[in-house]
């Protein structure tokens, strides 16, 4: 036991503060609150390629998380890999600049815009290392469809904007979803499918991925680096002959969402007596 009022001073300084959901650790500790810092990017300047450069105060590589809803997937990438920029377009927002500012994360910035604005209107073309898209929402009612993200269009400006070998990861946990993807993503992309589990996050990358796992559903991953066998002309000419994503989405998965966007389950930061 630490009796020693000193030594017991110094063994609670170094206590980490997990934040669990789900029962699952939240990537990275919470910090004290002198080591906070700002993440989210308030307003966006005119229509024109960003300056990540500027925004970031240095060049590295960079990585667009597209719907990443409350960016427990961006926040283990850049715990992990401080030398990457993640500029994030998270669905719930409250929770994800709430949780990167307390880990005084200062390689991620949030912005509220669509994904297919952000790539048309401030994403130069091959300017992005990675773009990750995790279960983009399949809208069930067939007068919705339309808003759908993973299109023909979308997937070309996704080719566009990465640089020559770049990375684009896709996940979702809806089987007619997947099937599009299979059949059209492959037009534009080197892809290949990982049946298995992300093995940097075994019991998942994301909030609904978890829920998806722990309802013993299937989630369905894949990988892509653009084709460089086809122009810029032709991958705009290819996305113009292809059909929109009108799949049936199934209703009975609809159940997911309510989990998914239902109480807040995240347990309350505790202390950790394992040391740094």
């Amino acid at each position: 036991m630490n009796d020693h009022p000193l030594l017991g001073e110094h063994f609670e300084r170094h206590r980490r503060q997990i934040e669990r959901e789900f029962g699952v650790p939240v990537p990275g500790e919470i910090l004290p609150a002198d080591q906070w810092t700002t993440t989210a990017l308030k307003k966006l300047p005119p229509p024109g390629p960003l300056n990540f450069s500027g925004l970031f105060g240095r060049k590295v590589p960079l990585m667009l998380d597209i719907g990443c809803g409350n960016a427990r997937s961006t926040l283990a990438s850049a715990v992990w890999r401080h030398d990457v920029d993640h500029f994030v377009l998270p669905v719930v927002i409250r929770y994800a600049t709430r949780r990167a500012n307390q880990r005084g994360l200062k390689n991620v910035r949030f912005a509220v815009i669509g994904g297919r604005e952000l790539l048309v209107d401030y994403i130069a073309p091959q300017s992005v290392d990675e773009i990750h898209v995790y279960h983009p929402q399949p809208f069930y009612d067939a007068k919705l469809v339309h808003k759908r993200l993973i299109t023909p269009e979308f997937i070309a400006l996704v080719h566009r904007s990465l640089v020559p070998g770049g990375l684009f990861v896709l996940q979702t946990d809806n089987p007619g979803y997947w099937k599009y993807m299979q059949q059209v993503v492959p037009l534009f992309f080197d892809f290949t499918e990982h049946p298995g589990k992300w093995p940097d996050s075994p019991k998942g990358r994301t909030r609904r991925e978890i829920i998806a796992l722990r309802q013993g559903l299937p989630v369905f991953r894949g990988t892509g680096k653009p084709r460089s066998d086809i122009s810029a002309a032709d991958v705009l000419k290819l996305a113009e002959s292809l059909p929109p994503p009108t799949f049936d989405a199934d209703r009975k998965l609809k159940e997911l969402d309510k989990l998914e966007h239902g109480a807040d389950t995240s347990d309350k930061p505790r202390r950790d007596a394992k040391r740094r």
